[in-house]
């Protein structure tokens, strides 16, 4: 490779307090015009090196060795130099939009913002080009949504908004922390399309940060493999992918459903699980060794109540939005129907609809039209205030378990919450309840003193399910539950939920956008599209005959890797 744009050498970042480095003596260069892919699980390292690059980190991290752009070192630049590096020579497309964006402007707002500080145009030349640039990442009706406050948008399309401002001023190096990971399938693939274009047209480098190895393996020139804030290995992706050298690298290929899929392992709930990685630690804490967690065979599921009367039936369900004047079908003439102890999978783009059904099934938005007949009663019609006795039977998980976590309150306070407010008075009920939940969902009972933020995604995921599962309910909706996740706490939670499910006889509507995902958890799957299924059947159907022509799109867009034979077990659906 010749001269490097970005050249990390022995960069380490620490904070007081910490039994070790977040990042330790990290070597990484990037060349010009290629993408490096960063992966590893959460709390290796990989987004405390991105926010080092751009010195983006807290005061309290000390940060020693060098960033090298185009040879000049970016942590001992002054402020204000650093300052102009940020947006223009250097963008960073953020993991979590709706924390990045500010919340009190319009996205177009926030667009031109960062064309006029760097390229000091004129008003109306920076509105124009920041529509372009909305359109440029697929934001449908540009013009209209320049004029969008970021709640206004769905999770799929902010991140389309964060992606617009990175590439702006044309960076020649674009840090993206998971820029996908909200999106669906063929969104996906239309914006790393549309990042692989931009970096061959402009000579941009990317360092790409992502949990998905079938992006990896797809988009990426090399990959760097962290672990404990450690690169482990480095290979080009073709060579890490074929004959990976780290047991750790081999265990993270190993428990990726995209590679299972590639493997011909598809496997089903009701007869396996998920395949865990597990580090084997030292008596000083550090890794000693990486394994796949054989799994165990799992218990009977319960027999399914008779598909003529199910839970849960939605009937011609409509929601409209309204913007001022402007008014659109977000949700039109729904209809399905979920049997206790049934998994129902939905999957569709960003903005189609989704999560808005979701909550209008549970009651939790406003809905014009339609039935919604749980165990027999139609509780569309059912005013709000009256609506308690059924609220503790539907019960969502949310995509963010950090955001619907009450930071200000200990994981024991938010379990004893729920079941207070759903009617348990006795306070010794509550906390041995609390006490059997937490450890239910794999948590230590130490875990109910403390706060959300002490834990790690997967760990703060439990805690939402467990805070779902406490009050009983018949039906679990699961929004996003692990589109956040790296591959290996991905696993823990999936198996968890399928278990629980299995055990409580839970009906269950999963949403979404990893259709790998789908395929392991789902007995059927509806297909959205712009607010109307467009398909539904059974999940091997789905996957085999695909009716619609948009199933056929989203299936032929799913990453997918070209694992090593490796010593892994069978999934075999036999």
């Amino acid at each position: 490779m010749t001269q490097p744009l970005l050249s990390l050498r022995g960069l380490t970042v620490s904070y007081p307090g910490a039994d070790r480095p977040a990042v330790a003596s990290l070597d990484l260069d990037v060349g010009e015009a290629e993408t490096v892919a960063l992966v590893g699980e959460s709390g290796c390292g990989k987004s405390t090196t991105a926010l080092a690059i751009l010195r983006l980190l807290s005061p309290a991290a000390r940060v020693a060795g060098r960033v090298l752009l185009d040879g000049r070192d970016l942590l001992a630049l002054p402020e204000r130099e650093i300052t102009a590096v940020r947006g223009n020579d250097v963008s960073m497309i953020f993991q979590e939009p709706m924390t990045s964006l500010n919340p009190v402007h319009t996205v177009g707002e926030q667009v031109v913002e960062a064309l006029r500080l760097h390229r000091a145009l004129p008003a109306q030349a920076a509105i124009s080009r920041a529509v372009e640039l909305l359109d440029l990442v697929r934001i449908p009706e540009p013009q209209r949504r320049f004029h969008a406050y970021p709640h206004q948008l769905s999770g799929g399309q902010r991140q389309r908004v964060m992606i617009a401002m990175a590439i702006a001023c044309s960076p020649r190096l674009l840090v993206a922390d998971e820029p996908t990971t909200a999106l669906d399938v063929t969104v996906q693939a239309q914006i790393l399309e549309l990042l692989d274009s931009l970096r061959r047209e402009l000579s941009m480098s990317v360092l790409l940060i992502t949990h998905d190895l079938g992006v990896v393996s797809r988009w990426a020139d090399r990959v760097a493999v962290m672990h404990d804030g450690r690169k482990v290995e480095e290979q080009t992706a073709k060579a890490l992918f074929e004959a990976p050298r780290h047991d750790y690298s081999r265990a993270l290929l190993g428990a990726s459903l995209s590679g299972m899929h590639a493997r011909g392992e598809a496997p089903h709930y009701r007869r396996a699980r998920l395949p865990e990685l597990r580090v084997e630690r030292r008596a000083d804490g550090t890794a000693a060794s990486f394994r796949l967690a054989q799994p165990e065979p799992r218990r009977p599921t319960p027999v399914k109540t008779n598909a003529a009367s199910p839970l849960i039936r939605v009937e011609g369900l409509d929601v409209i939005h309204r913007t001022g004047r402007h008014a659109a079908h977000a949700v039109r003439d729904v209809s399905f129907s979920i049997a206790a102890g049934e998994t129902v999978g939905l999957v569709g783009e960003s903005g189609c609809g989704k999560s808005t059904l979701a909550r209008a099934i549970l009651r939790l938005s406003d809905h014009d039209g339609g039935r919604i007949v749980f165990d027999g009663t139609d509780i569309a019609g059912i005013a709000r205030r009256r609506l308690r006795p059924w609220r503790g039977a539907m019960q969502l998980v949310f995509q963010d378990p950090y955001g619907s976590l009450n930071p200000r309150k200990t994981v024991g306070a938010l379990l004893e919450d729920a079941l207070r407010i759903h009617g348990v008075r006795d306070g010794r009920v509550r906390r041995e309840r609390a006490h059997a939940m937490i450890e239910r969902v794999g948590l230590p009972a130490s875990a109910l003193q403390r706060y959300p933020h002490e834990f790690s995604g997967g760990q703060r995921q439990r805690i939402g399910i467990a805070r779902a599962l406490i009050v009983q309910p018949r039906l679990l909706v699961c929004d996003e539950p692990v589109s956040a996740l790296d591959v290996s706490v991905q696993a823990q939670v999936l198996n968890l939920i399928a278990d629980l499910q299995a055990e409580y006889g839970l009906a269950c509507l999963f949403i979404s956008h990893d259709l790998g995902v789908v395929r392991y958890i789902a007995d059927r799957v509806l297909v959205m599209k712009a607010g109307q299924l467009v398909e539904s059947g059974d999940r091997e159907q789905i996957w085999t005959a695909p009716a619609h022509p948009y199933t056929r799109q989203l299936l032929d867009a799913i990453p997918s890797i070209a694992t090593p034979s490796m010593a892994t077990p069978s999934f075999a659906d036999s």
